[in-house]
């Protein structure tokens, strides 16, 4: 994001794929606001889950403790859920009706070169369900 528009985020989250210490660590360093779940979690877990903690946080603290109590708030669950409404539906998409499981090409360049297509694709796809003039959009950019 920040090689992207030049700037950190002030928040992120990620599945429970993206967990490791290491990566937490580097993120907070960068002083962005994590959410990340240390294991994964079934959505009838999340809905059933209780909210634990209050007060303040031990100085003690394992990351993983950490991001389980975070996780746990009212504000953590908001925030992580977010993810269901913003990137989880284009993910989705991408799936089931662009048909897009695995890639076909071989290395790191080409996998990048057909992921940006993809990424294109979709967003033009948008463009033109909310019937955005594309040619007022070109010429103001």
């Amino acid at each position: 994001m920040k090689e992207n528009t030049g700037y950190y985020p002030r928040e992120a989250s990620a599945d429970a794929g993206y967990y490791s210490e290491d990566n937490v660590k580097y993120v907070m360093q960068k002083q962005i606001d994590v959410y990340i779940p240390p294991e994964k979690i079934k959505h009838s877990e999340w809905r059933d889950m209780k909210f634990t903690f209050r007060g303040r946080i031990p100085c003690d603290i394992s990351i993983k403790d950490l991001m389980r109590r975070k996780l746990r708030t009212k504000y953590g669950r908001k925030k992580y859920k977010l993810r269901q409404q913003t990137v989880e539906p284009v993910f989705g998409v991408i799936k089931e009706q662009f048909g897009l499981r695995q890639f076909l090409l071989r290395g790191r360049a080409k996998v990048r070169s057909m992921w940006r297509l993809t990424c294109a694709v979709f967003n033009m796809m948008k463009l033109y369900r909310a019937k955005v003039d594309l040619k007022a959009l070109t010429a103001t950019t």
